[in-house]
């Protein structure tokens, strides 16, 4: 987290060092980018590669640049906040698959609406080539673009500005910095190139080929929508946003480039509508994203009562008056002299609110209701035995 720790206590570090991580994911990102195309291309010519074989080592080598350069920046850094949202083995996979069922869900109903329209015209598919093609490009798009693509910008980049701002102005500033990624990763690209001695794409703030303005906006709608998947509800939300990011790839290569991929099947689109309903199921994913967000948000609200937030001292003074009278020990009922236990979970949560540990919760006696002290009582002797003071009363 972009925090200073004093006394117990994080305060939000200076905005400029938020942006200047983020900006740092981003530049990791464009040399990762454009030296793993270069230097991919100069190894596909020395080792003589060529069809899949050349398309997947400058992939790996993109992520193998970008990937542990992050990981290493966010963990090594004490105090950091939010994780990246990588989660565990078996939780990726559920998020990969989370990300990849919504995205395909909605570009199959929006594409749907656009056929049953008359805007899209199918070719007869090819079932074997389009398994083929959808494995293979699967692959690439994840260590090409997606994986390290999320991990440094929506998880890196995300991350160090969501540790200081709100989630509006973290979403458009990694979005934000999506788009200074592919000018930037050019002017890498074409410098190691020509160190290496390969051909490189001419530099510029769009691909070639692309329109230089209806490709900012597309690529603006898919940060925000990646960052919808990323901020979902669910474990390893990070892999949801590489799913999503995968799904919209192999989606568009597939209905828009499909005759030219040989991916086995194919659409013809005109251009204005190709945009449309490329915005339009995207727009569908952010939707769903949000919406689950929204709904998840509402159920972890409390039932009555604004949410009130108490610093840490008023947490640890609070904590310290209950001591006395929180129970502890095995189940009992409340007229028994034996010891009440409270959950794992209450007794881990106050320690930790508290800065106690789990041990913040110390054994007591529960009494009976009959022996319990009323207000501006003492007792003498056994805990049970209370005797009622009252103004102009003598003890004997």
């Amino acid at each position: 987290m972009a925090t200073k720790e004093k006394r117990g206590t994080t305060e939000p570090g200076p905005a400029w060092r938020a942006w200047g991580r983020a900006l740092l994911g981003g530049a990791v990102m464009a040399v990762a980018l454009g030296t793993g195309n270069a230097l991919g291309e100069a190894l596909v010519r020395a080792l003589d590669l060529d069809g899949y074989p050349a398309q997947l080592l400058p992939a790996a080598l993109v992520s193998a640049l970008a990937v542990p350069v992050v990981l290493a920046l966010r963990t090594g850094r004490p105090g950091s906040g939010r994780p990246l949202g990588l989660g565990t083995p078996a939780s990726a996979a559920h998020g990969f698959a989370r990300g990849l069922a919504v995205t395909t869900a909605c570009a199959a109903l929006v594409l749907g609406g656009g056929t049953a329209a008359g805007w899209v015209r199918w070719s007869g598919p090819d079932p074997a080539a389009l398994v083929s093609f959808l494995a293979g490009n699967a692959l690439v798009a994840v260590l090409l673009e997606a994986l390290p693509e999320e991990t440094t910008l929506r998880g890196y980049a995300w991350a160090s500005l969501r540790d200081r701002f709100g989630g509006l102005l973290s979403a458009l500033g990694t979005t934000l910095v999506f788009l200074l990624v592919p000018a930037a990763s050019t002017v890498v690209q074409a410098g190691v190139a020509q160190a290496v001695g390969v051909d490189a794409p001419p530099m510029g703030l769009a691909p070639a080929g692309q329109d230089p303005v209806a490709y900012p906006v597309l690529l603006s709608v898919f940060g925000l929508t990646l960052i919808a998947a990323r901020t979902a509800p669910g474990r390893a939300p990070l892999w949801a946003a590489i799913g999503t990011h995968v799904a919209f790839l192999s989606v568009n290569r597939v209905v828009f480039e499909g005759g030219r991929r040989d991916a086995g099947w194919s659409a013809h689109v005109s251009p204005v509508h190709a945009a449309i309903l490329e915005l339009g199921y995207l727009a569908a994913t952010a939707a769903v994203f949000t919406g689950a967000r929204l709904l998840a948000s509402r159920g972890r609200a409390p039932a009555s009562g604004p949410r009130t937030a108490v610093s840490g001292p008023r947490v640890r003074a609070a904590a310290a008056w209950l001591r006395p009278v929180l129970p502890s020990g095995p189940r009992a009922t409340a007229s028994g002299g034996r010891r009440v236990q409270p959950s794992a979970a209450t007794t881990y949560s106050v320690g930790v609110w508290a800065g106690g540990g789990s041990g913040l919760v110390p054994p007591v006696r529960v009494l009976s209701r009959a022996s319990a002290p009323l207000p501006g009582a003492f007792s003498r002797g056994r805990p049970g035995a209370a005797v009622r003071r009252t103004p102009g009363t003598r003890r004997r």
